[in-house]
This record gives C-alpha cells, structure tokens and sequence, in this order.
C-alpha cells in the first residue's frame, strides 16, 4: 500500500516520505530522488519497486529547505532544485537517508539504497559513510567522481548513460580506476536522465536494461 508518511532524523528534523509495497516485505530499499523533489515520478519508481515485493521509502530530502517540493523537468525546475541542494548540508541529507533506511524496519543486510542523479550520488555517499545498507545502486550520479576515493562498507553497482554532458567519460573512468571490481554500465546513445519518463532524454532500452541489472543486484546481495 502507497502512502505519506513522517520520518524523524537522528537531530530531530521530521521530514515527509512516501512508502510502498507490503509492510511484511522480507527485503526494503530507499529510493532518493533527483533534483525535483518526491515527484511524480519518483512515487511511480517506489511503485515499480514496491510491486517486485520491496517495501520502499522515498525520503522528502527537501524538507529541511522547503516542504512539499515537486519541481517540472525545465529550465526552472533545474534552478530551483539546484537552490535547494545547496541549501541543506550534506551531512543533514545523510541523516534523512539514515532515518528512512531505519524506519523500514529490516536489518541492514536486508535492506538496500537506489538513488538518480543527486539520488546516485547521495546513494554512493550512504554506501560509504553509513553502515545502514547491504547494498547499493546509483544511476546517473554526477558527483560521484569528485568522490571516488571514499571507501563503500557494501557492495555498489552503478550506471551512467554514453552521452550525459553533466558526467563526461572522464569521469567514469576516474571512478573505475579508483574501484576496479565495481560493477560500472555505460548505456549507449543514453544521456543523463535516461531512466526518467517524463523528461526529454529518457531512453526506454537503457532504462529496462539498467532496471532489470538494478533488480538483479539486489536480488544477488539483500
């Protein structure tokens, strides 16, 4: 069952979130948003999750800055949530991932973080700053080259599109030399945003083929 919830971080902050599947579900994920907030789509991945029989959470991350954020796919849209990012210090970001990961109710090695774009990134941080999590998966997130040499406490599995002209082919190269046994997809003809429907750059063969690896990952490792 799909529904708004209210989670309380480590320092107090309550926060929104959006939760699906079965509450008795053997094996739980964080979903974390792009920049756009708990968003339509959003909700619609934690859906997809929640029916393969994961009980999911999708943390409001906004909230510290602005409640109720549900930003388009446009020009504005990108600004606003830029704005917002940067508002809200990371390591307050971390403790909301921490707090949904607790409220799903499961052990650790049971329970799993998938993130896109600043979701992949976050998703990255939470695998090597936190011991919540058994595993980890991130599409798309730009800024994990900047943070390659942090050390993952679980196994990671990552994805990024050939053409994204926010993440260059440098940079996963970067990311594969500091971690060689990471398992790293480069989706042709795919640019950043890929497995998003509702936005221009969505690539439906990259987006199933990346969903079903993703699927397959955590079937392996929770």
């Amino acid at each position: 069952m799909s529904q708004t919830i209210t989670l309380t971080a480590a320092d107090g902050h309550t926060l929104s979130a959006y939760s699906a599947g079965p509450a008795d579900a053997p094996r739980a994920l964080v979903v974390v948003q792009e920049i756009f907030g708990v968003n339509h789509h959003i909700r619609t991945v934690a859906d997809a999750f929640g029916a393969e029989g994961y009980r999911v959470i999708a943390p409001a991350l906004f909230d510290r800055a602005e409640r109720d954020v549900e930003l388009a796919y446009d020009q504005a849209g990108v600004q606003k949530g830029l704005k917002l990012r940067a508002a809200i210090p990371p390591e307050d970001t971390l403790l909301d991932i921490v707090a949904a990961a607790r409220a799903l109710g499961l052990e650790p090695a049971h329970t799993g973080i998938i993130g896109y774009c600043w979701g992949g990134t976050l998703a990255w941080q939470a695998a090597c700053r936190t011991d919540s999590f058994g595993a980890a998966v991130g599409w798309y997130g730009a800024g994990i080259a900047a943070k390659r040499t942090l050390v993952p406490h679980c196994p990671v599995e990552l994805h990024f599109g050939e053409t994204d002209g926010s993440i260059p082919l440098s940079d996963i190269a970067a990311i594969r030399a500091a971690h060689p046994d990471l398992p790293i997809y480069i989706y042709p003809d795919a640019g950043h945003g890929f497995g998003c429907s509702e936005r221009a750059s969505f690539n439906a063969p990259a987006a199933e083929l990346a969903q079903t690896r993703s699927l397959a990952f955590f079937d392996r490792r929770l």
